[in-house]
């Protein structure tokens, strides 16, 4: 049994109600591969989580963009995995690069995010991904490798966690890592998951890459053996999102 392809929309700070409902009824009407082929789900900012969810066409999933580290409580501006889980919404995305960089969230501060929210049930997109300065000095692997340890050493069952590689570099800039170089760090991810946690968790794990994809370049990407979806930003508020869903077709050719 091979890897589902998944395709996450994530939404990031965008929308108003019109827009939602247009973007949502785009996503409704779109022609895309069966739930046998590809798992998709859309991220809205929390305000609109209940809106998309009741409007959304069934095959299609939400998740939230973030949740609290731990149980609520006194707690201003964050929202809990348990309203997560009392809202019906059964995804989240954690440790996003934008996350990491503006608001300094640690590799530690995200392992435990992803722990306290499976332990709540929900499942996780846990995002890993390096700087441009990173990158240029050579220690992609090293960096992203450290971001899967910690949450390594946090999560023993990884049956409900997504990686998502997101190179920061390319988030939003319109620069996307090649396939060749996503392929690498996908391969490099993948194999250290079989060394260090189990080459079970190594195979049956979706590793994604997220980073100015489009409907040009997806299928590129998708036909590379270790990309096993996305995670899309702005082309997901966009029609071209369902050619890029359409992309797990390559997987089958």
């Amino acid at each position: 049994m091979g890897r589902k392809f998944f395709v996450g929309g994530n939404w990031k700070c965008n929308g108003t109600t019109e827009e939602v409902k247009k973007i949502v009824s785009t996503l409704n009407d779109g022609q895309v591969p069966s739930q046998d082929v590809v798992e998709v789900v859309i991220s809205p900012p929390f305000v609109f989580l209940p809106l998309v969810k009741s409007i959304l066409r069934p095959d299609f999933h939400v998740a939230a963009q973030n949740c609290w580290v731990k149980k609520g409580g006194a707690f201003t501006g964050e929202v809990s995995a348990e309203m997560l889980v009392n809202l019906d919404i059964p995804w989240v995305i954690l440790g996003h690069s934008e996350r990491r960089l503006i608001l300094g969230e640690s590799n530690e501060f995200v392992a435990d995010k992803v722990a306290y929210a499976l332990s709540q049930g929900l499942k996780v997109i846990a995002c890993v991904g390096e700087t441009l300065e990173q990158r240029e000095s050579g220690s992609t692997v090293d960096v992203v490798a450290a971001q899967t340890k910690a949450i390594a050493e946090k999560v023993s069952n990884w049956a409900n966690v997504v990686l998502a590689y997101e190179p920061v570099w390319a988030i939003g800039t319109g620069k996307v890592a090649t396939p060749a170089q996503a392929q690498e760090v996908h391969f490099e991810l993948r194999k250290w998951l079989q060394a260090n946690v189990s080459p079970d968790v190594a195979a049956t794990t979706r590793i994604i890459y997220g980073g100015s994809v489009n409907a040009a370049n997806s299928k590129e990407l998708a036909a590379k053996p270790d990309v096993d979806g996305f995670l899309v930003g702005g082309a997901s508020l966009k029609p071209e999102f369902i050619d890029i869903i359409k992309s797990a077709e390559v997987k089958n050719a």
